[in-house]
């Protein structure tokens, strides 16, 4: 799979990982994190998808104030398989699907497509189509 690390990381680039890898050999590809520099903002235990991006060094979403998930409008070509999670009905299984389909067509460019996603059916649409944009 192939992931970029970008930030506060000794080398910031585009890697190839095997299948399965963590954040954390991501950001161990790239170099380590900067001498100062804080993981804080990553889970570096989670699996990573294939084109998707790390940003070492980024605030902390826990330091941020707490938004009300009710009310969040997640952009489906710019948002993290964490940040596609905290939809309803959004495990990491679906949040990768969604991300794939991202890739292999160029983004969405329309809601929509997120119906052409293998496993959202015509009911997860509809919960999740108020909560998106693109």
């Amino acid at each position: 799979m192939t992931v970029h690390v970008t930030g506060k990381v000794r080398k910031p680039g585009v890697y190839l990982l095997p299948s399965g890898a963590r954040v954390a050999e991501a950001v161990a590809a790239a170099g380590g994190v900067k001498q100062g520099a804080s993981t804080g903002g990553l889970n570096l235990a989670r699996r990573l998808v294939d084109g998707e991006q790390i940003v070492v060094g980024a605030p902390a979403t826990s330091m941020a104030p707490a938004a009300d998930p009710t009310s969040m409008i997640i952009d489906l070509n710019t948002a993290t398989p964490a940040q596609l999670e905290e939809l309803p009905g959004v495990g990491e299984v679906l949040a990768s699907r969604i991300v794939e389909f991202r890739t292999t067509h160029g983004g969405f460019s329309s809601v929509d497509q997120l119906q052409q996603v293998t496993g959202i059916g015509p009911r997860r649409y509809t919960e999740l189509k108020p909560k998106v944009r693109v």
